[in-house]
């Protein structure tokens, strides 16, 4: 039963996490329009969202996370792998590490290549200033007054000051700060975090703008599909505490659900390949055969290492150290609760003949899962590390024609041969890292791989039993010219194919980013909120970003 509900809206948002808060707090500024919101998850209030070092609870609960698991993966010996959608306020930015990277300029000159018109370096530059409030960060190359505070920890730890170290020991550069004209080298993390608190989408967008009379958002929401009237997409139909109802849009219907549930909408509504669609009894609206193809993401692995003085996080592992950490936080929003832990970082590139960073570091003065699962029974560090541009893609599909079932997902890891070769690459120039001399008041022996693992045999075999994900899908619905067949949307976040549709978040990238996909998910909800208006662009910058001059024949 489909139960008519007295609401319209110029604009409805389907999704409150990173690009939709942004198109929400943006469409609505003016006044000038009726906005709201559909999220499916509930409130991000409490401390277990909002304290930075608690980041390892919310992606686990299924209170905030969807649950999605993958496929089982062939080259990773049929394991299944965890795959956390945030299910809040505030979407995978209220659930995730709150790593903040733009990501490398010649990604988005990739992006133009690859024919996304408009999204060049050079376009997307000063969107990413228009966001941004840094602190610490890089004069005339960062934003100074915009919604997200961008911050820095305080590296009291000699751990981290010890990894920089050692990559300046080891040759590479070290970069003041790697968003701004350089990006390849090592030197200080940023987070998403102010005042010590968890700066989400949702804290820096949303819930401000939800003050405003013209912008309201329905938490609960089960989105089941876009409706059409012929290829014009005119509403919505939701669930909501078992009834279904369907909201209007005057003008247009966006989607900003995400890499899993955006296609997911869409093979729902009708978009996607046609023959697929027609086998589980939807009608096609518009063939678009790329819709939940080209998904990718960061595979990583841990290089973890005994420390010999205790000095790292393990010591506050205990009950009674994290309830005094917890305290301090709910106190005074500072301490060890007040940070990520992730505050020095790299960049660098493979090998010579990689014009720029293709690995990416996380450095953590502690031995234990991004997960927070199975901690080294020791003081330890560890790097986080893998390659930036996985050859293997993967697809998410429909399961079922019941929106209430999970989507498919398969990333198909390490299918490239090249990966392996890339993951060997990194445990070899990590191992070198950790050698240097910086590290020789704290290293122990190497726990993972081990030692013994020295072959490139050994190394494979590692890589696939312990290679996990960095959790940033991306890619299955691609920007590209509205010529191309595998493409999904236009330049201008317009869905090929429909009329009045409008999809902008980390699905739409053409190839993934250098680093963490926050920061250039909250861009994409910046661009495609101009475009969504009518407006024109920000004018195109004319910086420079720096490469190594002699890229082509050295590694650093």
């Amino acid at each position: 039963m489909v139960e008519d509900v007295d609401t319209q809206a110029d604009f409805i948002v389907v999704g409150s996490g990173s690009a939709g808060s942004v198109m929400a707090a943006r469409l609505s500024e003016d006044g000038a329009h009726k906005v709201l919101v559909l999220e499916y998850g509930g409130t991000d209030i409490g401390p277990l969202i909002q304290m930075p070092s608690a980041l390892s609870y919310p992606m686990n609960m299924s209170l905030y996370d969807w649950g999605y698991e993958t496929e089982p993966e062939p080259h990773l010996g049929g394991r299944t792998l965890a795959c956390p959608r945030g299910k809040v306020v505030g979407g995978s930015s209220s659930i995730n590490g709150m790593v903040y990277v733009r990501g490398h300029a010649l990604d988005f000159d990739t992006w133009e290549e690859m024919g996304a018109a408009g999204w060049g370096y050079r376009h997307v530059l000063p969107y990413f200033k228009r966001m941004e409030t840094s602190h610490g960060g890089q004069e005339g190359w960062r934003g100074e007054n915009g919604p997200l505070h961008v911050t820095r920890g305080r590296r009291l730890n000699p751990l981290y000051k010890a990894f920089i170290e050692a990559g300046r020991q080891a040759g590479y550069p070290v970069t003041r700060d790697y968003n701004g004209e350089q990006q390849e080298g090592f030197g200080d993390f940023e987070m998403t975090v102010w005042r010590g608190r968890r700066w989400s989408a949702a804290n820096a967008y949303l819930k401000p703008a939800l003050s405003r009379p013209n912008l309201s958002k329905l938490s609960r929401v089960l989105v089941r599909r876009v409706l059409f009237e012929g290829r014009k997409a005119v509403g919505v139909e939701y669930e909501r505490g078992g009834q279904i109802h369907k909201v209007m849009a005057n003008r247009e219907v966006v989607l900003a659900a995400g890499s899993i549930n955006s296609p997911k909408i869409l093979q729902l509504s009708g978009i996607g390949n046609a023959e697929f669609l027609k086998g589980l009894g939807i009608e096609t609206v518009a063939n678009r055969p790329g819709v939940g193809e080209n998904l990718q993401d960061h595979p990583e692995l841990l290089m973890q290492m005994t420390c010999t003085q205790p000095i790292t996080l393990y010591k506050h592992l205990g009950l009674v150290s994290k309830g005094l950490i917890g305290l301090q936080w709910l106190l005074f929003k500072s301490g060890l609760g007040a940070t990520n832990h992730f505050e020095s970082c790299a960049f660098i590139r493979s090998k010579a003949g990689v014009r720029y960073p293709d690995i990416q570091y996380h450095f953590l003065p502690a031995a234990i899962r991004y997960d927070g699962k199975s901690p080294v029974a020791d003081h330890g560090f560890q790097a986080h590390m893998g390659p930036m541009r996985s050859k293997s893609k993967g697809w998410v599909r429909l399961r079922s024609g019941d929106p209430r079932e999970a989507p498919r997902i398969f990333f198909n890891y390490l299918s490239d041969p090249a990966d392996l070769q890339d993951f060997r690459t990194c445990i070899r120039l990590t191992r070198e890292i950790f050698s240097q001399e910086a590290f020789d008041p704290f290293r122990g022996h190497e726990i993972s791989p081990g030692a013994e693992a020295q072959s490139d045999d050994a190394l494979d075999d590692f890589v696939r039993q312990h290679m996990e994900s960095a959790y940033h899908p991306s890619g299955t619905c691609r920007m590209g010219d509205a010529d191309d067949p595998m493409a999904v949307v236009d330049p201008e976040n317009r869905v090929i194919g429909v009329d009045n549709l409008r999809l902008a978040d980390s699905s739409i990238m053409p190839q993934i980013t250098n680093g963490n996909l926050n920061g250039p998910t909250l861009m994409i909800g910046e661009k495609a909120a101009d475009h969504i208006l009518g407006r024109d662009p920000l004018p195109p910058s004319n910086q420079r970003p720096w490469i190594h001059p002699d890229w082509e024949n050295v590694q650093r």
